[in-house]
């Protein structure tokens, strides 16, 4: 075995023990996500059979239907991974018999293989792999592979973007972060998936170099992308707050009140907007980490779409960011009390309705244009 072969099967078998062991650790870990756990783990079980090739062909050298059928897999893995990330941002997400239409390309794969592949001889299908690069149907399905994973990713990357629209619109917690990091997650499988379709490319070359030290750089980079979520997975077992799904955007408010012919009414604004500043300052909801627009709406009797609209579109201010900007004056009165010098920065953060180190100091810089930690310091120098 050569050093390419040697580290190419390294690789793969880090890399399968790693995804069955996250995917274990996700099949049977208590928690109220199971959909959520259960479908990554899936995704993840996918991508260990979709990478073990190297050792499915160093167990069997012949052509065979299972490792065909092994290489179809492939087809498994983006629409998992669609069904996973609108799981974690939906609260109200359930497996329905419709979603078994994603399957689709896969059956369509195994269904192109069936007469050329599937039900020939050995020696046909030794004859038809030595031929793969002239065989219509090995051209098809890698074009119809990448469509397929461009098209998911496109389509996932819509769904975080409104996910986030609408936690900005409607929520307070900590979940931006759990948000911001899935967008992360499948950046890094985006690039991923870009890598292997320049493999690809070179797969229909004769720049066999080139190609075994893309599938090394290919196999580290998902290693790296699975150990990755693994830590975060492990540090962070309620990673994701999922959102309801029946909630509106708020253009999607203001075109429902314009095709209601309905007039705005600056004086019900007003009123409502001194209410909602009254209680704010009274009641302090914000101190309440878990805040959310229909707590306030319920609190103060104005309807949730109404209160969208006021705090989103009339103030011109993400609820997220109404609400964060009341927690970092109340960190900042804080702050300034001369008897409460000892209190930590995290005590602080904690107390105003912060439950995230790193949100707070982004919150507070957005704020006030410096840290906390600075803040304080300037404060220290000014009374000396």
């Amino acid at each position: 075995m050569d050093k390419f072969n040697l580290l190419i099967t390294v690789a793969v078998i880090i890399i399968i023990f790693i995804s069955l062991f996250l995917s274990l650790f996700l099949f049977t870990v208590k928690t109220e996500h199971k959909l959520s756990n259960r479908l990554f783990a899936f995704f993840l079980v996918f991508t260990a059979i979709d990478i073990s090739g190297i050792l499915f062909n160093f167990l069997n050298d012949n052509p065979s239907n299972i490792g065909m059928f092994r290489n179809s897999i492939s087809f498994l893995q983006p629409p998992t991974l669609y069904l996973y990330v609108l799981s974690v941002c939906y609260s109200d997400f359930k497996l329905k018999s419709i979603h078994l239409l994603h399957i689709t390309p896969f059956l369509i794969a195994n269904l192109i293989l069936l007469s050329r592949f599937y039900s020939v001889s050995l020696s046909s299908k030794i004859d038809f792999l030595e031929n793969n690069s002239n065989m219509l149907e090995i051209q098809f399905i890698h074009i119809f592979l990448h469509i397929q994973i461009v098209a998911y990713i496109i389509v996932v990357f819509i769904i975080l973007r409104k996910a986030k629209k609408l936690y900005l619109e409607n929520y307070a917690g900590a979940s931006m972060e759990s948000i911001n990091w899935l967008f992360q997650f499948i950046i890094a499988i985006s690039l991923f998936y870009f890598f292997a379709f320049i493999k690809n490319i070179f797969k229909f070359t004769d720049y066999s170099n080139i190609l075994e030290w893309l599938k090394i750089g290919l196999f580290v980079f998902e290693l790296f992308i699975i150990s990755w979520y693994l830590f975060k997975a492990l540090n962070n077992p309620s990673l994701f707050r999922n959102i309801d799904s029946k909630l509106k955007l708020v253009k999607a408010i203001i075109l429902d009140k314009k095709s209601e012919n309905l007039a705005v009414n600056e004086n019900i604004y007003t009123k409502e907007l001194l209410q909602l500043k009254s209680y704010m300052i009274e009641k302090k909801p914000f101190l309440n980490p878990s805040l959310t627009i229909q707590d306030i709406s319920n609190d103060i009797e104005i309807p949730t779409r109404e209160l969208s609209l006021l705090i989103n579109h009339k103030l011109g201010q993400h609820f997220f960011d109404f609400i964060n900007i009341y927690r970092i004056e109340n960190a900042m009165e804080i702050l300034k009390d001369t008897t409460r010098t000892k209190v930590t920065i995290l005590e602080i953060l904690y107390e105003v309705g912060f439950n995230s180190k790193s949100s707070f100091n982004a919150a507070f810089k957005k704020h006030a244009g410096i840290t906390p930690t600075k803040y304080r310091k300037q404060l220290k120098n000014n009374t000396l």
